[in-house]
This record gives structure tokens, sequence and C-alpha cells, in this order.
């Protein structure tokens, strides 16, 4: 019988094209890990211990300015994994990742990684497979956040927190603070547009809870080039 471990892994976006076999080779080395809400995973630019999988629990992903702002470049949701491109070119990583709330995490480190590649060779050709997604979806974060208005990638944004709720009614899963570092902006530029949003008829806002009214305009909202 497969264990919690080798389950989690299964479910893991990286990992799910992945064989039995492959799965249970990852799992034998991978190292339970604890982390409490709003302890650092690792910092940017510190070496690369391995990859860490996500078992329960949410977290941020972040780049930090010199004059120490914060760029939220995404939220990973168990079962999930951060820092896998170090993995493969050796580098550093290359962004911070902390603890939204408590963390239960699989450490696979590098070295174990490799010998599992080396095991079985087309575990890496799988797993490149998705962060090329990932680097995909990097790449239009930094379009939109660099040519786009607030308004648009805030849409953007609220179609994406749907997509992945399935419903049009969702818990908004970060708070407004983190949601305006993720959009490249401050807290009260984001309320202030969630309220026109809401005026509008697009949306409706109930504490935490998301509304999409009118996804069609959220779509056109989302789309308008400036």
């Amino acid at each position: 019988m497969a264990s919690l471990r080798e389950n989690t892994l299964a479910r893991t976006p990286l990992f799910v094209s992945l064989a039995p076999r492959e799965i249970e080779a990852l799992s034998d080395l991978a190292v339970e890990k604890h982390f409490s809400s709003g302890q650092r995973l690792f910092h940017e630019g510190d070496p690369c211990e391995g990859l860490f999988v996500l078992g329960a629990g949410s977290v941020k992903i972040f780049k930090t300015s010199p004059s120490g702002r914060e760029i939220l470049l995404a939220i990973e949701t168990a079962p999930g994994s951060v820092a896998e491109v170090p993995l493969f070119d050796g580098g550093a990583y290359p962004a911070s990742v902390g603890a939204i709330e408590d963390v239960t995490a699989y450490l696979i480190r590098k070295e174990s990684f490799q010998r599992v590649c080396h095991q079985h060779p087309e575990v890496p050709l799988k797993v490149l497979a998705v962060v090329g997604k990932r680097l995909r979806q990097l790449v239009t974060l930094i379009e939109s956040v660099t040519f786009g208005s607030v308004r648009q990638r805030l849409a953007r944004a609220l179609l994406e927190f749907s997509q992945q709720a399935g419903s049009p009614s969702f818990a908004l899963p970060v708070t407004h603070e983190e949601l305006a570092l993720r959009l490249g902006t401050v807290r009260e530029v984001v309320s202030r547009n969630l309220s026109r949003f809401q005026a509008e008829g697009l949306l409706r806002v109930s504490r935490r809870e998301i509304h999409l009214l009118n996804l069609p305009g959220l779509h056109q909202e989302a789309e308008t080039e400036l």
C-alpha cells in the first residue's frame, strides 16, 4: 500500500506523469519538514538544498528589491512543488519562499534527485515538461506586470482564482496586501479597483468571499490593451 508521502508525490503536478516505481524511488529519499506560518523555507540567493514538495499548506514565492519591497510571483498550495529550476542549473534559489500557513513539505535533496534521474532516465524529461509550463506562466506574469494596467492585472488574477476554485464564487486565497504584491502595486489600489468592479456589477465582495457576477465583462477587462 502506498504511503502518504508517495500519494502526495503522485498528486503533485510536477510528478503526475511519473510511473509508480519512479514515484517510489523519489519518495524513499524524501525528508519530511515542517514550517510554521510566516517561516521561510529558504531565502533568495541561498545555495540550493533541493526541491520542496508541499504535502499540506500554502507558500508564497517572492522576490525582494534592494529597498526591501516584495514582489509576489506566485502562491503554491499542496499538493505542489517549489524550487524546481535550481535542480537542473545548479544555481542558487532565484526567489524566496515563505509559509502562508503551517506547512508540511517533503525535501528531495539535489543529490538524491540526480541519483533517481540516473536510475530512471525518463524522469528528467517528464519533469522538464512541467517546468517549461511554469516558465511560460512566469513570462505571462512578467508581460502582465510590464504592459498591463492594475485593473487588467486584477481582472486576470480574479479569473485565475475562479478557475483554480472551479467556481465563480470563491474565498480570496490571499490577503489584499499579498494580492497587491503579486500585481506589483499597493493594497489601497487593489481595494479601490475591487470597489470599482463591484460598483460596475462585475463582482460582489463579501468579506473574503468573491462572487464573480459578469464573467464576460471580466474577461473583456483582462484582455483590454492599453
